[in-house]
C-alpha cells in the first residue's frame, strides 16, 4: 500500500459497532485534582489499564539460530545410518552398494559454511553540526519544533518559558516568551508560522504572536488539569487539546473566536496525544488506558478505537503525512504503525528505551537509488536518538546525543535539500544534526559535558507530551506493504 498517496475522500457514516465509550472498556477512576503549587514536570503517570490480555499461543523458536557441522561430522552420522540400514539380518554383514570391487571411493562432502546475513543498501546517516549545541533552558526542554516556513525552531521548558531561535547556523536566540505560571508542556505552530500554541500546567493555553513575542489578552481556559497535547489544524482556524482532566476540547481560534466548539470526553486516563488528520475532518487521540480513538470533527462522534492487547499506555500518537496511518509511541519501548481503517497494527518499530517517560518523534524522507524512502525517528530514555525505516523496520541509524533523556525531536528538509534534524531533552540543551554521506565514528558530539552549569541538578521529576503536528511534505513513491506482523 503507497504511505505517500493521499487516502481517498472519507464519507461520514455512523459506525456504532466500531464505536465505544472509554467508561466501556476501562473501569471508572476520579480525575486527578490540579496542585495549586509549581510540581515539576515528571515522568508520564498514565495508569496501565488491569484488564490486559496476555499473548496467546507459545512463542515460535528462533529459525535464525542454527548450528553448522563440518564434512567429518556429517559424513560419519551419513555412514552410521547407512551401515544400519545394510545390515543383514543373518550375519550382520553389512550389504555393499556395488558388487563390482573397482567400486570408486565415495567424493568427500564440501565443508558447510553460514551464509553471511544480506547487506542493506539503506543509507541514511547524520552527524552534529559544528557549534549546533543550545543551551538556553534553565530547566528540562519539553517540546521542540520547527516552524512550517522553516525559519525558526521554538523550544518550551519546565521553567515556563518559550525561546524562539533561527534555524541560520550560529542558530541564534531571537525571542523569549513568558507568561505562564507554570512549566509548558506542548507547542503547536500556525500553518502560516505566525502563531505558536502552548500548553501549561497552569490549565491555560496560550496563543503568541511571533512578530511581537505577545501572547494574546485572553488566554484559552476550560480543562480541569495540565494540558498536555496540543495540534492545529492544517487551515489554522481550529486547535485541539488534550488534559489530564481526560478530556480533549476543539477550540475555535477566528479573530472573533478563542471558544470550545465541542468537549469530547475521550478516554479514562489522562490524555496525553492528540493530532488532526491532513484534511481536518479527523482528529486522533491516546491517553494512559491504552487506546488510540478516531473522531469526527464535526459530529464529535468516535470512529474507531484501536487498541493492542497488551493495552500499554499511549504515550503519543501523529496521522503519517497521507492520513492513511497512525504512528503511535508506548511505554514498552515500541513505536506502532496502525491502519486506522482495518483497526490493526502494520509495522512495529524498536530499538529505543521507553518505559517512564512519554517519547515522540518525527517522520521525514532520504534518499535511496534515486527514490524517496521515508523514516520514523524517535528519540530514547538512554539519551540515544534512532531512526528506522518505514517499510522495513530496519534501524538506519542511531547516535548518543544527549546525556539524559531525549524528550523533543524534529526533522526538516531546507531550501538546500539537505535534512536537518534537531533533538532535545532533560539535559536542558538543543542539538542540531545534518544529513550527510558519511560520519567520522570517532567524532564525539559535542557538548556532552558532565560539568556544564546546566546539567548539575538533577530533574528527573518531569513530565513530557510532544506536539503531535503532521508532517508537511506528502512522501511520494513509496509503497508500503501491510502485511500482517511476523510472530
Amino acid at each position: 500500500m503507497d504511505i505517500d498517496s493521499p487516502a481517498p475522500k472519507r464519507r461520514r457514516t455512523s459506525s456504532h459497532s466500531s464505536t465505544a465509550s472509554s467508561r466501556d472498556l476501562s473501569p471508572n477512576r476520579p480525575r486527578s485534582s490540579h496542585n495549586s503549587s509549581f510540581e515539576p514536570r515528571r515522568a508520564y503517570q498514565g495508569r496501565e489499564s488491569s484488564r490486559s490480555t496476555s499473548r496467546s499461543g507459545s512463542e515460535e523458536p528462533d529459525r535464525g539460530r542454527r548450528s553448522w557441522q563440518t564434512h567429518d561430522a556429517l559424513r560419519g552420522r551419513r555412514e552410521s545410518r547407512e551401515n544400519r540400514e545394510n545390515t543383514s539380518s543373518d550375519g550382520g554383514t553389512p550389504r555393499s552398494r556395488s558388487s563390482s570391487p573397482d567400486s570408486l571411493p565415495r567424493r568427500p562432502l564440501p565443508l558447510l559454511t553460514p551464509t553471511p546475513p544480506p547487506t542493506s543498501s539503506k543509507h541514511l546517516k547524520f552527524k552534529p553540526i559544528p557549534d549546533g549545541t543550545l543551551r538556553s533552558h534553565a530547566r528540562g526542554i519539553t517540546c521542540i519544533r520547527f516552524s512550517p516556513s522553516g525559519e525558526y525552531l521554538a523550544s518550551s521548558s519546565a521553567d515556563a518559558t518559550i525561546n524562539i531561535h533561527s534555524t541560520t547556523h550560529p542558530f541564534p536566540l531571537l525571542k523569549t516568551l513568558t507568561g505562564h505560571l507554570a512549566g509548558i508542556n506542548v507547542l503547536a505552530w500556525s500553518p502560516d508560522s505566525r502563531t505558536i500554541a502552548s500548553g501549561s500546567d497552569d490549565k491555560s493555553i496560550r496563543l503568541w504572536d511571533v512578530a511581537s513575542g505577545k501572547a494574546h489578552r485572553v488566554p484559552l481556559l476550560g480543562h480541569h488539569n495540565y494540558v498536555y497535547s496540543l495540534a492545529f489544524s492544517p487551515k489554522g482556524n481550529m486547535l485541539v487539546s488534550g488534559s489530564y482532566d481526560e478530556a480533549v476540547f476543539l477550540w475555535d481560534i477566528r479573530p472573533t473566536g478563542g471558544n470550545i466548539m465541542r468537549s469530547l470526553p475521550a478516554h479514562s486516563d489522562p490524555v496525553s496525544g492528540v493530532d488532526f488528520i491532513r484534511d481536518g475532518t479527523m482528529v486522533c487521540s491516546c491517553a494512559g488506558d491504552g487506546l488510540i480513538r478516531i473522531w469526527d470533527t464535526m459530529t464529535g462522534q468516535c470512529l474507531k478505537t484501536l487498541v493492542d492487547e497488551d493495552r500499554k499506555p499511549v504515550a503519543s500518537v501523529r496521522w503519517t503525512a497521507n492520513g492513511k496511518f497512525v504512528l503511535a509511541w508506548t511505554l514498552d519501548g515500541c513505536v506502532r504503525l496502525w491502519d486506522y481503517r482495518e483497526g490493526r497494527c502494520v509495522k512495529t518499530y524498536q530499538g529505543h528505551v521507553n518505559t517512564q517517560y512519554s517519547l515522540s518523534g518525527t517522520m521525514g524522507q532520504y534518499a535511496l537509488a534515486g527514490r524517496r524512502e521515508a523514516f520514523v525517528a524517535s528519540g530514547s530514555e538512554d539519551g540515544e536518538v534512532l531512526a528506522w525505516d518505514v517499510s522495513t523496520k530496519e534501524v538506519l541509524w542511531r547516535a548518543k546525543g544527549h546525556s539524559k533523556v531525549v524528550l523533543g525531536l524534529d526533522f526538516q528538509r531546507g531550501k538546500d535539500g539537505k535534512g536537518m534534524l534537531v533533538s532535545a531533552g532533560l539535559d536542558r540543551t538543543i542539538r542540531f544534526w545534518e544529513e550527510c554521506d558519511e560520519v567520522d565514528d570517532t567524532d564525539e558530539p559535542p557538548g556532552l559535558v558532565n560539568g556544564d552549569s546546566y546539567v548539575d541538578a538533577p530533574d528527573e521529576n518531569i513530565k513530557r507530551l510532544r506536539l503531535n503536528e503532521r508532517e508537511d511534505e506528502v512522501m511520494e513513491e513509496l509503497e508500503l506493504k501491510t502485511e500482517p506482523e511476523e510472530t
